[in-house]
């Protein structure tokens, strides 16, 4: 088969008048999945903020328990649009502190200077910055959004992971009992490679752990219908393909630190083999990826 190649243009948006940043917002808010940062939904979009200010979008991870503050200017980064994209994200953090909360910085350009700031912010505060660009391919043009600083995990209380603890019978009045069931079997199976690991149950999941916050090598939130189960290991692209042979995309999220599986009763039976595998890597090494 013939490959055609065609030459790529990159263009300047800031100076483009066919473009602004509510035409960015709003094809972001169409299809957030473009940023690279997972699945993730739209939650709210033009976020009136207390005092004054708003924050242009708010996304959520699939399972409600993860929301991303979004700032997005054309051009360069500045001082302005860093303490925004902060101040907008501790205003959410405070208002709900069960949930996980990242600062999302987007822009054309990254200078060295503020590179350096946000890193230093990085330090204290979850922030991914995120580079815009816009590509021209004949007539076509497409944005792209390259990751140039994630956050490194300083542990969990660090990120704000410990939430208010409840009981037991505060989940199964949420949850069903075929997937408190899968909860158990999971627990059961981590438990054969560490007898010390125990169950915590919080707000807003279930974590199986060593006794201390950084320990933790599951994260479980059973529902109605599935369970939702974030295994702590290192991404890579063994684990990529073990995900793909079971017929599970691989999901790997950053905030938590691990790849994150829905699952259904019926399903963990199936792929049980999977799953004890996966868990076996968290707790024979003894390390998470915390």
């Amino acid at each position: 088969m013939e490959t055609t190649l065609e030459k790529a243009e990159v263009l300047s948006i800031k100076d483009d008048p066919r473009w602004d940043e509510a035409l960015i917002q709003q094809m972001i808010a169409e299809n957030p999945s473009i940023l690279g940062l997972g699945p993730l939904l739209l939650r709210d979009k033009e976020r009136t903020q207390p005092h004054k200010g708003r924050l242009d979008l708010l996304l959520q991870s699939e399972d409600a328990t993860a929301w991303y503050e979004v700032e997005v200017q054309l051009g360069a980064t500045d001082e302005s649009h860093i303490i925004r994209t902060i101040e907008y994200w501790d205003i959410e953090r405070k208002r709900y502190p069960d949930l996980q909360h990242t600062a999302v910085i987007v822009a054309e350009e990254i200078t060295s200077r503020f590179f350096n700031v946000i890193n230093l912010f990085n330090q204290a505060i979850p922030i991914i910055t995120l580079k815009l660009s816009a590509v021209k391919i004949g007539d076509k043009i497409g944005l792209l959004f390259t990751k140039v600083l994630d956050y490194e995990r300083k542990g969990l209380e660090a990120a704000g992971e410990i939430t208010q603890q409840v009981t037991r019978a505060d989940w199964e009045k949420y949850a069903s009992t075929e997937t408190m069931r899968l909860v158990d079997k999971i627990y059961e199976i981590a438990k054969e490679f560490d007898s010390r690991i125990r169950l915590t149950f919080n707000k807003s999941y279930i974590t199986a752990n060593l006794g201390d916050p950084h320990s933790i090598g599951l994260f479980m939130n059973p529902q109605k219908s599935q369970l939702r189960l974030t295994i702590r290991i290192p991404e890579s692209k063994e684990i990529d393909e073990l995900c793909e042979s079971q017929g599970f995309d691989p999901d790997f999220s950053t905030y938590w630190g691990g790849y994150k599986f829905a699952i259904k009763p019926g399903e963990f039976e199936r792929h049980s083999g999977f799953f004890r595998n996966l868990i076996e890597r968290v707790y024979r090494t003894g390390q998470t990826n915390a």
